[in-house]
């Protein structure tokens, strides 16, 4: 029994002492990996739709894979201690739904309508999706649901305030990113939309995913303690800036204004959080 107990507080300390490495790793990088990993996508992606990159360059998968899990980063280590076994087969469950709803778009047209992936992000599932498209969109969906809490307060409490509100941020998201990402070549609708080529048809659709994706989120945490370990993690959402910028950026450079505004709307949501502010920019910067 003792040697039980002896081992099963050895993978507890060691448990901690690899969060507490990967937390130090990330603090000690926060401004590369919040500010200048976004910017150099941004400029690469761009470079890469307008044909200025040599082939090797242009859309490579690795290196957009390599991007995204290094942005990523941040929410994934920030979230850590609060993914239980609870959490896990919840989060494998939107793991699942995200690739049965997507590859139902691709083949059917519904409910996003009727688009293609244009270049391949990596390996593809049955040749129609990216292998790597729960690393795309879950994180979109916990950056959402965390900052809906930090910027709801008390009101986050109330589950018909909160799942609301979060499902509207998720969508919101998405008038963001769909308008770059058609803007260089990541996917297609056809025929074109209306809003910078994206059909009304795809908030539609991304209503209904992110319903369940926002309802399966929460259920898959415990409110109070998620809450309690965002306030505490000062990087936790250091992922929705990349996003922010990354393609915000992209949508300024092509003159999508109504989705940079919405991605500037996330820059004031962020700054209602109290953690990012100048003096956070001075502290994350390299030594």
């Amino acid at each position: 029994m003792d040697n039980r107990v002896s081992g099963v507080r050895d993978g507890i300390d060691s448990r901690a002492a690899v969060q507490r490495r990967l937390e130090e790793i990330v603090r000690e990088n926060r401004f590369t990996i919040a500010v200048i990993f976004p910017f150099v996508g941004a400029v690469t992606l761009v470079a890469s739709a307008e044909g200025l990159l040599p082939p090797a360059l242009e859309y490579n998968p690795l290196l957009i894979l390599f991007g995204t899990a290094v942005m990523r980063s941040p929410l994934i280590v920030g979230l850590l201690p609060r993914i239980g076994w609870w959490a896990l087969g919840y989060l494998g469950v939107l793991t699942a739904y995200t690739y049965v709803i997507e590859v139902v778009g691709v083949r059917t047209d519904w409910p996003y309508g009727a688009f293609e992936y244009t270049i391949q992000l990596g390996p593809m599932l049955f040749g129609e999706v990216p292998l790597a498209l729960p690393l795309f969109f879950i994180p979109l969906v916990l950056n959402a649901y965390l900052l809906t809490l930090l910027v709801l307060g008390r009101w986050s409490e109330r589950i018909l305030v909160r799942v609301p509100v979060a499902i509207v941020a998720v969508v919101a998201i998405d008038l963001v990113l769909d308008p770059a990402a058609v803007a260089i070549g990541f996917w297609a609708f056809v025929p074109p939309g209306v809003y910078y080529g994206v059909p009304v048809s795809n908030y539609v659709g991304w209503v209904i995913s992110g319903t369940v994706a926002v309802v399966l989120v929460d259920l898959a945490f415990d409110r109070e303690a998620v809450l309690e370990r965002v306030r505490d993690c000062e990087f936790v959402l250091d992922d929705l800036v990349s996003f922010v910028l990354l393609w915000g950026t992209i949508n300024l450079l092509y003159g999508n204004w109504v989705a940079a505004a919405v991605a500037g709307a996330f820059c004031l949501g962020l700054f209602r959080t109290d953690r990012y502010d100048l003096e956070m920019v001075r502290t994350a910067l390299p030594g």
